[in-house]
């Protein structure tokens, strides 16, 4: 018999709880989004519906260059960043070069998600201490949310940036003494050492890009990768592990392969998967916006 979770559900999942960021509309290529006060224009590739009128309100469009990246159009003098709030978390927006904002709303769902297990597990047994693994971490929200309801965190990402960044979102929401470790390096060489360690998890996050290099220059491609990091991250889990999260921006990936990637990985442990899509509400004519793929797994 094949392994398989003990139970198993599937579904696109939104980010609606929003106050400081809303999606406002999407049209040929573009997506318009508010940003606390500011509204930028920027591309999306998922977005390959027409527009259904001009934009005229908007204060930063990013123009794509045929070359590779791009650059911003203002029209108006934006700070060099600022802060918009989810809940109690706040977080520092910086529009970049490469069209980003550090920032990924629509995994709002996968913060409330970790939360909620953390403080969970708590409830059951207040004295126990709650690890969890961000790794490629990016600017460190889910960080920050698994630390804000009361775990311990190691977030890991080749981009020295990218660390210190969750550094200040840390601090911007009151967190800069929480029990956070940041580490700049690369994931699987990080996982690695965390074995020989004898280091243990309860929780393991993880937000792995298509394509990318580590902090020595190691070659990352997702098809390649991902297995055997998850082989090794199995290895990370404690002997009462509460949750094990994976998203994927890569096209192609769909959540019943991601599904099975974690069933075969996971299922002889137990517990429960769900799969499904990333979303995020469009204000303006009632639809929703793709922003990638989730695995969940909870015991």
């Amino acid at each position: 018999m094949p392994a398989v979770p003990s139970e198993s559900t599937s579904g696109q999942i939104l980010a609606r709880d929003w106050r400081d960021y809303e999606l406002l509309d999407t049209g040929d290529g573009m997506k318009l989004e508010r940003w606390g006060e500011y509204v930028l224009a920027r591309p999306d590739p998922q977005v390959i519906w027409p527009r259904s009128g001009e934009w005229k309100q908007w204060d930063a469009w990013y123009h794509r260059s045929d070359k590779g990246g791009g650059r911003w159009e203002y029209r108006r003098k934006l700070p060099t960043a600022w802060n918009i709030k989810y809940g109690g978390l706040t977080f520092k927006i910086s529009p970049t070069g490469f069209k980003h904002t550090g920032l990924f709303p629509e995994q709002a769902v996968n913060w409330d998600w970790c939360s909620g297990l953390i403080r969970q597990a708590k409830s059951k047994a207040k004295d126990r201490e709650l690890s969890v693994l961000n790794l490629f971490g990016y600017t460190g929200a889910a960080t920050v949310a698994a630390a804000a309801a009361g775990a311990s965190v190691c977030h890991v990402d080749a981009a020295k940036g990218m660390v210190e960044w969750c550094g200040e979102n840390a601090r911007l929401s009151g967190l800069g003494k929480a029990p956070i470790r940041y580490i700049v390096d690369d994931c699987m060489a990080y996982v690695r050492r965390e074995i020989r360690r004898g280091r243990k998890y309860d929780g393991l996050i993880m937000d792995p890009p298509s394509y990318g290099h580590g902090a020595a220059g190691e070659v990352w491609k997702m098809e390649a990768h991902l297995w055997p990091l998850l082989e090794e991250c199995k290895k990370l889990l404690s002997d009462e592990p509460i949750f094990f999260l994976v998203n994927a921006y890569t096209t192609g990936l769909s959540p019943t392969a991601l599904g099975n990637v974690m069933t075969q990985l996971l299922g002889p442990t137990g517990g429960k998967l769900a799969t499904g899509e990333v979303g995020l509400p469009i204000t303006r004519g009632g639809l929703t916006l793709p922003c990638g793929i989730y695995g969940r797994w909870s015991w």
